[in-house]
């Protein structure tokens, strides 16, 4: 079996996304989970089945991202490059590496040359530091990306040398498990939350492997701001939600905890756990309420290898 997360820049339209999620539902492939988040204007399906069944799933997905977001459109506060935005295979162990790698290099493969999407491969298909995560393809969004690949600083892996005029580019990976929830700040500023951002993640000399780019969300919610955690052990959640106080300070562990989700939901996708419960079953997991006050949706991994979502 094989688990994908998939995230689409698509957050806000219920039609559009359960179309979507029609398109990930072919035989032999449980849609376990979906997650939207309307001022991120995303959604993130979480995936199971047969490694060639999945691979279909994703470039069934990927044609329907074509048909159904115009990125040109998109206003959501969550940084993108692509209408199917990202597409990881999750390794839940070392041991799935070979295989999740194998499905991914095919996916890549399929909507580069079936589809005619540019595609670019990050995480543990590559080794070059400088592109092993997605934000180093998502800095300056679609525009920039475009103009690297023109000038020739950037080649896609797979697919034509030229963003769709409308889906973009497609982010194809392997990464272990994520872990991801979100910090609210209901009376912070955008600058307030930068600034905890900044001092909060790896980058800035905090948590290691922590995530964070703070950012606005009040359009279709009270204002919000997203952070990542990412490469941590997952123990990690509670020191690096502890980090931020509920007046947006910084603040050591034994402060606020982060806030509370409904049990065995992740943000970021199904927890491994869960999912493997819920698929055999045939159930979903539970859905989050949308966020209702300024937040910080962080990410972390099992693993020292990391994305942003």
């Amino acid at each position: 079996m094989v688990l994908s997360v998939p995230n689409v820049s698509e957050g806000r339209d219920p039609r559009v996304i359960a179309r979507l999620r029609d398109a990930c539902a072919v035989p032999r492939v449980r849609v376990v989970d979906v997650h939207s988040d309307a001022d991120h204007d995303r959604t993130v399906f979480t995936l199971v089945g047969p490694p060639m069944d999945v691979q279909d799933a994703l470039v069934e997905l990927a044609g329907a991202c074509i048909d159904l977001i115009d990125l040109r459109r998109h206003d959501g506060v969550h940084p993108r490059v692509g209408a199917l935005d990202v597409a990881p295979i999750v390794a839940l162990t070392p041991d799935d590496e070979p295989l999740a790698e194998e499905v991914a290099l095919g996916v890549a493969d399929r909507i580069g040359n079936e589809l005619m999407l540019p595609v670019f491969l990050y995480g543990n298909l590559v080794a070059d530091p400088t592109r092993n995560r997605p934000h180093h393809f998502r800095t300056g969004g679609a525009d920039a990306l475009a103009e690297a690949i023109e000038e020739g600083r950037l080649r896609p892996d797979a697919g034509p040398e030229r963003l769709h005029p409308t889906a973009g580019a497609v982010l194809v990976g392997v990464r272990p498990p994520l872990i991801a929830w979100n910090v609210e700040l209901p009376d912070a500023s955008l600058a307030d939350a930068r600034a905890i951002a900044d001092r909060i993640r790896e980058s800035g000399g905090g948590h290691p492997g922590l995530r964070a780019p703070g950012c606005r969300a009040g359009v279709h919610e009270p204002r919000g701001l997203p952070g990542h955690v990412a490469g941590a052990g997952a123990g990690r959640r509670p020191a690096a939600g502890r980090a931020v106080g509920g007046d947006g300070r910084l603040e050591r562990a034994g402060g606020h905890d982060p806030p509370r989700r409904p049990p065995g939901h992740e943000p970021g996708g199904a927890g491994p756990r869960a999912l493997h419960a819920r698929a055999a079953a045939g159930g979903t997991l539970p859905r989050a309420a949308p966020p209702r006050t300024a937040h910080v949706p962080m990410t972390s991994e099992t693993t020292p290898h990391g994305e942003t979502p």
